[in-house]
């Protein structure tokens, strides 16, 4: 069960544009992801500093098995590389890892390496890093509808996670891409061009900033219980 979300803003990233990123410059497809794999590292150690508790990063939807083999073997490997370096890096930093999303038809090498992270970053209390590891929204629904048995929408939250603040999605694409629907419903979101290769802590700092500018309302009207995002 999904804990509730602590005092923080809780961003959601959907990482899109590795693969053309590369293409633009004439390199393999996996080579984007690997840069990708930077960018991650940069957006995690700035997300504390910007009042950013819980960060969850779209990492490999379930769509995307529908990929070439030999991209999806690739990426798989990737993950299993990030989470074998990172884990230590994580514990140092008070980062606690978790992932969400399906299990079961991962290779088990990576799913003990998640278990592996989750197990020794479980005391990091900095920043909560949730990875969404092939992740469906709709199939999290289901699940959830499953589980809750006629309760109400908090037993539903608590099932699926905590509300998103602000997502954010890169590569000028503007589409949700089956990511965290419920958990969005009144996330504000920015789309950006960047590509996610070149997406930096400043990127993220304008993003942030873009949100406490915003006037949140979540239904009321302007001037009666709606509240800024400062």
């Amino acid at each position: 069960m999904e804990s509730q979300t602590a005092p923080g803003l809780h961003v959601a990233i959907i990482m899109d544009g590795n693969g053309r990123w590369a293409n633009q410059r004439g390199l393999p497809r996996l080579a984007g992801h690997r840069v990708g794999v930077e960018a991650v590292r940069h957006t995690v150690e700035a997300a504390p500093g910007l009042g950013i508790k819980v960060l969850t990063l779209y990492a490999f939807s379930a769509d995307n098995w529908r990929r070439p083999p030999r991209e999806v073997s690739a990426l798989m490997r990737l993950l299993g590389h990030y989470l074998t370096q990172e884990t230590d890096r994580c514990i140092a930093t008070g980062v606690q890892l978790e992932a969400i999303g399906r299990r079961d038809r991962l290779p088990a090498s990576v799913v003990r390496m998640i278990e592996d992270a989750e197990r020794h970053t479980i005391g990091g209390g900095k920043l909560r890093l949730r990875l969404a590891i092939d992740y469906s929204a709709r199939h999290a629904i289901v699940e959830a509808a499953s589980r809750a048995q006629g309760q109400g929408a908090e037993a539903w939250s608590k099932l699926l996670g905590p509300d998103v603040d602000l997502l954010i999605r890169t590569s000028g694409e503007q589409r949700l891409s089956d990511f965290l629907l419920w958990e969005s419903a009144y996330a504000e979101i920015v789309f950006t061009s960047r590509m996610w290769p070149e997406f930096s802590a400043r990127d993220l700092a304008d993003a942030v900033a873009e949100f406490h500018r915003r006037d949140r309302r979540f239904g009321a009207i302007a001037g009666s219980n709606s509240r800024r995002t400062a």
